[in-house]
């Protein structure tokens, strides 16, 4: 039973030192709203039809 709590402790310093290096890290879930930041504009070219050439 011992080894079982020892190996929950040592996952669980391990699981908070990688996450302490890995940079900003949003634990929040998903934003809305105001708050949300799109890493990828969308694509403005895709949403014109193109136009027919003319004959």
């Amino acid at each position: 039973m011992w080894k079982i709590a020892l190996a929950f402790i040592v996952f669980a310093g391990l699981a908070i030192f990688i996450l302490s290096k890995g940079g900003d890290i949003e634990m929040g879930g998903e934003k809305h709203g105001a708050d949300a930041i799109h890493s990828e504009p969308a694509p403005a070219a895709a949403s014109v039809p193109a136009e027919a050439p003319a004959k």
